[in-house]
């Protein structure tokens, strides 16, 4: 048995680097987007309206997570994982670095190529982390917590360093740095790829060499309609702006969960399945309201942190967007308690709805302790650091109570044979839902600040409520423990 990586397989470690320089790329891109977007032209950024810069930052989140279904989907038919996260950490790079040029053109195709690479990378390593350890082996769960660590230390170390860049010296230096993380990561990748053995090498099914002309041709269209649009837009010929386009795209989002769900219920097969899918159309939609809410980390919370917030400590000013790093700080120190805490609770532990309720509790809590402090921000009163500190500890207790919860339950819920769809369909709510945080940012310049507060956190209270109110009844109606 290989243990080579803390008692782990030593492929272990190859993915481990890999992950985490892909979060630190797409965390310190999430760190400055926003503030690169609206701050002025003359100060080297792109002088966007908040509401432009909503829709484009929705979009951008939202896709990242949307296109892992069909990156999962190429992979396993076409490409295998092993060559769908290097080429699809190569396509994250070559788009930092085009963000890098500071051009609006150059901007809008690297956020696009880190969409595209992001989609074939990260479902594509969770899946070669798996394949790591054969059935029955009882380490599976520690390596992915390990995974895991690696995802958070990438996501911690990043808006320190790149937020630093970006905000004291440049907005491109900031952009080249998360190139050349991802660019080290692809170099440990391709040095320590053989400790991977022969997993992930080829797809999983081979198609046939029609299904295959008609694979590549649906990626074609997928990536094919927004490059033209692209192209059209720059020639001149078509004139949408971005929130003409963020309206288009929440409708492909709107009838992608009814197509999904139309086919989900129809493919149910008795009466214990059809229950399953109805409880996981119910916590999906409390994942999307929950990740709207969340997902404000990256603009409008960025944007209270950078212009309403003292940011001065020890007599240092200190760059706003080191605030992103507190999610993961309290992430690697409370996740192993609230694991403890779920096994302690044992046959008094909570069901999956009530769980998602407290998420949705604790995040709209977490805006709620802001609204005092925003009044006294929009007098130009900059605001105590502890605020935010607290905003970002509450909703972390929430991410914790939903999102590992979600991917459990994804698993126990779904159908063998659906296990993947319904996997897939837990990350569109998320797509969802940061699409939707995005469209709510676009509301932080036209709104007095501790209104939008007020709002965002009344709208995850209130969902929080009902859905503690409906969890006993629907946990008795699905045959869930309560």
């Amino acid at each position: 048995m290989d243990t080579s990586f803390f008692g782990h397989p030593k492929g272990l470690r190859t993915l481990f680097f890999t992950e985490m320089w892909e979060r630190f790329s797409y965390y310190g891109n999430r760190a400055v987007l926003f503030l690169y977007m609206t701050a002025a032209v003359p100060a080297g950024g792109l002088g966007m309206e908040t509401a432009t810069a909503g829709a484009i930052y929705g979009i951008f989140t939202a896709c990242v997570y949307l296109l892992s279904l069909p990156g999962g989907w190429l992979a396993d038919r076409i490409i295998g994982q092993r060559k769908a996260v290097f080429y699809g950490g190569g396509i994250i790079a070559l788009g930092n670095l085009l963000l890098a040029a500071s051009t609006t053109l150059t901007f809008y195709a690297g956020l696009g190529l880190i969409c595209v690479g992001t989609g074939l990378l990260k479902t594509n390593a969770s899946t070669l982390v798996g394949s790591l350890y054969g059935q029955g082996d009882n380490r599976r769960d520690g390596g992915f917590s390990i995974y895991y660590m690696g995802i958070n230390v990438g996501a911690f170390l990043s808006p320190l360093f790149v937020g630093y860049l970006a905000q004291r010296v440049g907005w491109r230096y900031g952009f080249v740095l998360v190139t050349i993380g991802m660019i080290a990561g692809l170099i440990q990748y391709k040095l320590t790829e053989s400790a991977l053995g022969e997993n992930g090498l080829r797809p999983v099914t081979e198609p046939g060499a029609s299904e295959r002309k008609s694979l590549l041709a649906g990626a074609g269209v997928i990536l094919g309609i927004p490059l033209l649009i692209g192209v059209l837009q720059t020639m001149g010929v078509t004139a949408f702006s971005a929130v003409d386009l963020a309206d288009a795209f929440f409708v492909v989002l709107a009838l992608c969960f009814a197509g999904v769900f139309a086919i989900l219920w129809r493919g149910c097969e008795n009466d214990r399945e059809r229950k399953n899918i109805i409880l996981i159309f119910c916590l999906l939609i409390a994942s999307v309201v929950f990740w709207s809410s969340f997902e404000q980390a990256g603009s409008t919370l960025n944007l209270f942190a950078d212009a309403k917030t003292n940011n001065v400590l020890f007599g240092y000013a200190y760059p706003s967007t080191w605030f992103q790093s507190l999610n993961s700080i309290f992430l690697i120190c409370l996740a192993p308690l609230f694991s403890l805490l779920w096994i302690r609770l044992g046959k008094n532990d909570l069901s999956v709805a009530m769980k998602f309720s407290l998420a949705l509790l604790f995040v709209g809590l977490g805006y709620l302790v802001l609204v005092a402090p925003a009044k006294d921000a929009d007098q130009n009163i900059k605001v105590a650091p502890y605020w935010l500190i607290a905003t970002y500890f509450f909703h972390t207790i929430g991410e914790l109570c939903l999102s590992p919860v979600g991917l459990s339950a994804m698993t126990k819920l779904a159908p063998a044979r659906l296990g993947g769809v319904i996997m897939g369909v837990f990350f569109l709510s998320i797509a969802t839902g940061n699409y939707i945080g995005g469209r709510m940012a676009g509301f932080y310049a036209s709104m007095k600040i501790e209104d939008l507060f007020f709002y965002i956190a009344l709208f995850g209270i209130i969902a929080g409520l009902l859905f503690a109110a409906f969890s006993r009844p629907l946990a008795r109606y699905t045959g869930e423990n309560q």
